[in-house]
């Protein structure tokens, strides 16, 4: 029998810590909201910004504070929350742990935004070599990573007491999926902190005058690819476990979730060449090898998408819905946290087959550092991965302060949700067209506002504009309704929504959680995929890259 049941309410303490990392995440929100809309408003030509502030100064705040800061902060909020709900309330170490990594955490965001704002790192979202921060920046930086390792520490440590108590049954769905994007995020980040405390910190500090650029632009890429996984996965986890609670349904597949997450766990972090496919210092062997990787990572996709709809179809189904596609009025389309995640599942249908033209060579080289580039971005992060986690904040953020989803709110949140949807595809879909065009991926209007081939992109620019303003509209309904859930929502009960597999499912095989067969095989591969070229990257390196700061 199993000694630790799941709550059916996060406890208090364990509350505390995760909306402590929710009101980061959501700050982060409103900061790089403002700098988003910023950029695409002078993009446009629309606007010039006042007060000597950088063009590049606010694009890097953006993809800083919103790719690496909203979504690690609540990432890691999200996940100890599903652990302390599935497998029991953290312990006052487990505790203690994690309050210490939201320390160190806030205190590498506060020393890397200040840097920011004062323009002594307008180095883009990659901080790319040989452009040059201030070592205040890369320390800052380093605090992060190694603070979200805290993070991470508290979720192993609970899935391990989980399966010592439980004679090694069958860990919750929720847990181990946190612990697979715990496992992979640890794995993952080695990389950008081996760059950045090895390379790019003494190179700032001036301990030595030069780095190998391409060594620190594969590391990152080991790093990089693997955090868009990062950021999916949690909203995955609210697709598999807790959108068929929502709706009233059973899980699918346990065994199918579990496999999915392990695909992943194994086939993302090998492939970061697929993002250096123009660059030279790597075999097109090597090159080659990681882009077929990086394809076996579309079929735990395929599986997702699979079991949702499977989940969608079974509950119309169950409801009394004919024909081909009658189960789709039976969803609940007047519940928010439903209809805004699933909204971010339909836009992965386009973002997903972007990625695909990203990753293939000869389709890469038409898109390659082009502004199509940052619309799949917007399309996959910004659209697919907020808006499930908008969806899990209507129910998780009153859940752990003791208040309600009021009628009202959720009414608020669809139109957020369909605000952001309408803004995103005028501005990314601007992107994208664009890109096609040629319009390169990070340049200002001044800078090629008088360029007679210019003279085609500027419509699209004038689009992602208004596309932007509508978007910003989207982030302050969110921050309103977040601080409404926060603190002026009736007090009350709001359920944590956890499902449960059908009871004609199969049993979970416990090869699952052989974490050395995963982990030893994540291993293999990583080894197998980088150690020749990372060689020939060190042998063959080209003379040492001095650094400039890019205003």
């Amino acid at each position: 029998m199993m000694k630790t049941a799941s709550r059916l309410k996060v406890d208090q303490r364990d509350a505390k810590l995760v909306m402590a990392h929710f009101y980061v995440a959501f700050i982060s929100l409103a900061i790089g909201g403002m700098a988003g809309l910023l950029q695409v408003l002078v993009r446009s030509g629309l606007f010039e910004l006042p007060a000597g502030i950088g063009y590049y100064q606010l694009l890097t705040l953006h993809g800083v504070v919103l790719a690496l800061v909203l979504t690690t902060y609540f990432i890691m909020g999200f996940q100890i929350a599903a652990v302390s709900r599935t497998s029991g309330t953290l312990t006052a170490v487990q505790r203690k742990l994690g309050w210490t990594g939201f320390i160190i955490m806030t205190i590498g965001t506060a020393m890397a935004a200040i840097m920011i704002l004062l323009n002594e790192a307008s180095v883009l979202y990659t901080f790319y070599a040989p452009l040059q921060a201030h070592a205040v920046f890369y320390l800052g930086l380093a605090f992060v990573i190694v603070g979200s390792w805290f993070g991470s520490a508290v979720i192993l440590l609970k899935y391990r007491q989980w399966r010592k108590e439980n004679n090694k049954a069958v860990s919750p769905l929720l847990t181990f999926m946190a612990v697979v994007n715990s496992i992979m995020w640890i794995v993952a980040t080695i990389g950008v902190a081996a760059t950045v405390l090895l390379q790019l910190l003494p190179w700032s500090l001036g301990l030595v005058e030069t780095i190998n650029v391409g060594v620190s632009r594969t590391l990152f890429w080991y790093f990089g690819h693997p955090l868009v996984y990062f950021w999916l996965l949690p909203a995955y986890m609210a697709w598999y476990v807790i959108i068929p609670k929502i709706i009233g349904a059973k899980i699918f597949s346990d065994s199918l979730a579990r496999f999915s997450f392990i695909l992943f766990l194994l086939f993302s972090i090998p492939v970061g060449f697929h993002h250096q496919l123009m660059e030279p210092g790597i075999d097109a062997t090597w090159k080659f090898l990681q882009v077929v990787l990086t394809f076996i990572v579309i079929i735990p996709s395929l599986m997702t998408a699979f079991s949702l709809f499977a989940t969608f179809e079974g509950y119309g189904r169950s409801q009394g819905a004919k024909g081909l596609f009658g189960w789709l009025k039976k969803l609940p389309w007047k519940d928010a946290r439903f209809v805004v995640p699933f909204i971010g599942m339909v836009a992965f249908i386009p973002g997903g087959a972007g990625g695909i033209i990203n990753a293939s060579n000869q389709m890469n080289q038409v898109v390659h550092n082009t502004i199509w580039v940052t619309g799949h971005f917007h399309l996959t992060v910004a659209t697919t991965v907020l808006l499930t986690f908008f969806g899990i904040s209507y129910w998780l953020v009153p859940h752990l302060t003791g208040r309600i989803l009021t009628k009202e709110m959720n009414n608020l949140a669809i139109t957020q949700g369909v605000l952001w949807f309408v803004g995103m595809t005028i501005m990314s879909g601007a992107m994208h067209a664009a890109g096609l065009l040629g319009a390169p991926r990070r340049s200002s209007f001044s800078e090629y506002g008088g360029s007679s081939v210019a003279a085609d992109w500027i419509p699209y620019q004038v689009a992602q504009g208004i596309g932007g303003s509508i978007l910003f509209l989207s982030i302050i309904l969110m921050l309103y309704i977040f601080i409404n859930l926060a603190f002026f929502s009736p007090k009350g009960e709001q359920d944590f929504p956890v499902g449960e597999a059908g009871h004609e499912a199969e049993k979970t095989p416990k090869v699952f959680e052989n974490w050395k067969i995963w982990i030893g095989i994540t291993v293999a591969l990583i080894l197998f995929a980088y150690t020749i070229p990372f060689i020939d990257l060190i042998q063959n390196a080209p003379p040492g890259s001095k650094g400039y700061k890019l205003w």
